[in-house]
């Protein structure tokens, strides 16, 4: 079935997913079950549909109700959407999708306004190449009842999409208030491409830090807010792709990361999320794609997510990364890796370097706690747990191997024992040096561990990537980085980070360099190969995030012992690696971090080799306050080798099915009359 006009590739997808007859009848027990939308996962909707107790259309409807209700404005803007912001308790609302995929007039129909049009430049939005949300339904509907089948293994699965990815139909700007000329993309993302020949219904572009930073709130989208306290961070940046799916505004979502943009997101949300392996799914269509950047599901399921993954990934000619993919793919599909319920034979690795808690704070340990509880979980599934107690996991397996790969960073790290003159150029011999740390890992400095791993300089791919996508786009207006700091409008807040100087000291690069950051990425996987087989581990395991959410608002404060200030582990994610993110249970109290000028000055040397590059006025002197009753979600990263998802989702499946973690937002239930 052809939806979109233009799209051979779309047409072939198609009829290969009809070829390889994704509609296997479901069971009778399934068949004979009620369709209930809140927590509703991919089987439901298919049974539902295929036993003709619900359409596709009626199933779009009933979002639309849901985000009727759920996704308004969750802040205070009392100068409007670009001021000051103070937060509301128990505000109902989580300002989750910015823009919805509906024709004018049926928008205006269901009460949206026109800030959440599909597209700002096209007020008539009439071109039936591009059917809207309902449209798509319809035909859908059309095609289930002329054939008796489903267009494929996502048919009439409603999703949201991170508007940092192109689509054709939608407006994307990567949560930036920016004049386009034509604000609509020429093309689709490779990946959503993939989704609408499935059968998936794109509703919505959902709501993200801008230009994926991990800032809580966008120039364009406004501020958005977690549906389990809507005081707090639905964590960044995929923050609206994670708090829809939390309150069951869509099926699924499709998300984003470099550092932790999926994982925090799903974490916040209590969903699972998965950051693939980053030559898994093409990046193609993605504003300010780069080295770092990767293409995720988040769902409520494991199951969903994987059924989400089996559609995306793959080979695409237009993302050169994907090509390292060939010959490494599973044999079967990655939804087949979830039905397991037992873990016998499967090796998994505590990673105590991010759970000790005398590295931390008070905030830090319920969490651990909570985490160190799921990996016992894992141990009654039958798993066998490598866990080195009061030690670390890979500090002394990293002594060994770092400093050879690490080389030219671990010098420039340690000017101390690698001494250079005015010009950078060693005073003394650093090979002998790095020969002597091979031969004695004694003599590695002591804080050479996963939390203190190494960072790369700035290398200017921010600005090169951006400024790539923006000519591949081809907008007649907004043609560079620097377009974008002349023309557009940013929110203007002292409790968020200014986006307009992020902008800024892009533009200041002057050289696209990624040596260090190519050093980094081949050293972390190199090393973590290595040590991981040396212990012969299936994947390792450690909480997403060491502290809850945190208010709106608030200070991050500087790192810790090499978490970030948010309380997200952001290291391994950034270097390539699958993690899948779990829920894991939920707090019952938590502290938060305040500004006090009459606290102690933070030392400078605290904030690390980048200074803080959200810091604000105040944020040097902070106070820990609590504890405080408080019920937010916790999540465990389930981590591994590159192209390792099926073992992952092995594990996340298993551990799903035998503690059932996640609950849905108690004040985003069922709306009446919802089935």
């Amino acid at each position: 079935m052809k939806l979109y006009s233009g799209k051979s590739s779309l047409k072939k997808m198609a009829s290969v997913f009809l070829l390889l007859a994704f509609n296997l009848q479901l069971s009778h027990a399934a068949a004979a079950a009620e369709f209930h939308l809140e927590e509703a996962t991919i089987s439901d909707i298919r049974a539902a549909i295929l036993n003709k107790k619900l359409t596709a259309t009626q199933l779009v409807e009933l979002y639309l109700k849901r985000i009727k209700a759920y996704n308004g404005t969750c802040v205070n803007e009392p100068q409007g959407i670009l001021g000051p912001i103070t937060t509301i308790p128990n505000a109902g609302q989580i300002n989750a999708l910015v823009t919805l995929n509906l024709r004018p007039a049926v928008r205006k129909a269901w009460g949206f306004d026109d800030r959440k049009a599909r597209s700002l430049t096209d007020a008539m939005d009439d071109s039936a190449a591009m059917p809207d949300a309902l449209e798509v339904a319809a035909a859908l509907d059309k095609h289930f009842a002329k054939t008796g089948k489903l267009v494929g293994p996502l048919h009439g699965v409603v999703m949201a999409i991170k508007d940092q990815y192109d689509t054709l139909d939608m407006r994307t700007t990567s949560g930036a208030d920016v004049p386009y000329a034509n604000d609509r993309p020429p093309e689709d993302s490779t990946f959503v491409e993939r989704l609408r020949a499935a059968g998936a219904i794109i509703i919505a572009k959902s709501n993200l830090g801008e230009y994926a930073s991990g800032v809580p709130r966008s120039s364009y989208g406004g501020t958005f807010c977690n549906p389990y306290d809507t005081e707090r961070s639905p964590l960044g940046s995929s923050s609206g792709s994670g708090s829809a799916v939390g309150a069951n505004l869509v099926t699924c979502s499709i998300a984003e990361e470099s550092g932790s943009s999926i994982r925090g997101p799903a974490s916040a949300a209590s969903t699972v999320g998965i950051s693939a392996t980053q030559e898994l799914v093409s990046r193609k269509g993605m504003v300010q794609y780069g080295i770092n950047t990767r293409v995720g599901p988040i769902c409520r399921t494991v199951k969903d997510a994987a059924k989400v993954l089996d559609v995306i990934a793959g080979y695409d000619p237009k993302d050169e990364l994907t090509a390292f993919g060939g010959g490494r793919m599973p044999s079967a599909s990655y939804e087949s890796m979830t039905d397991s319920k037992r873990l016998d034979g499967v090796r998994i690795g505590v990673v105590r370097e991010y759970m000790h808690k005398k590295l931390f704070t008070k905030a830090d340990e319920q969490t651990i706690d909570i985490v160190s509880a799921a990996v016992n979980d894992l141990k009654k599934l039958g798993a066998t747990i490598v866990d080195p107690g009061e030690g670390d996991l890979f500090t002394s397996c990293i002594r060994k191997y770092a400093p050879q790969n690490l080389n030219v960073l671990l010098t420039t790290r340690y000017p101390e024992l690698f001494p250079v003159d005015a010009n950078g150029n060693p005073t003394v011999d650093h090979t002998s040096k790095l020969l002597d740390m091979k031969m004695n890992p004694d003599l590695v400095p002591a804080n050479l561990t996963l939390r203190e791993f190494g960072t790369a300089a700035p290398d200017g791919q921010n600005k090169y990537m951006l400024n790539l996508y923006l000519r591949e786009r081809g907008d007649a207006k907004i043609k560079s980085n620097a377009d974008l700091i002349a023309y557009s409008k940013f929110h203007q807040d002292p409790t968020f980070p200014d986006r307009k100087k992020a902008r800024e000291n892009a533009e200041k690069m002057l050289e696209l360099n990624m040596a260090e950051r190519m050093l980094l990425r081949f050293s972390v996987q190199q090393v973590m190969t290595q040590c991981m087989t040396e212990q012969k581990l299936d994947a390792i395991v450690y909480p997403t995030s060491n502290i809850a959410p945190t208010k709106l608002g608030s200070p991050a404060g500087p790192p810790v012992n090499g978490r970030s200030g948010t309380g997200v582990w952001t290291f391994i994610g950034a270097q390539g690696l699958p993690v899948v993110t779990v829920p894991a249970g939920f707090t019952t109290e938590t502290y938060d971090l305040i500004r006090d000028p009459s606290a102690p000055q933070t030392p400078e040397s605290a904030w690390g080799t980048r200074g803080g590059e959200n810091r604000l006025a105040g944020d040097d002197r902070t106070r820990l306050t609590g504890p405080f009753p408080a019920k937010l979600p916790v999540a465990m990263d389930i981590a591994g080798l590159p192209f390792s998802e099926p073992v992952l989702l092995k594990i996340a499946a298993a551990y799903e099915a035998a503690t059932k973690r996640r609950e849905p937002p108690a004040a985003f239930g069922p709306l009446a009359g919802e089935p």
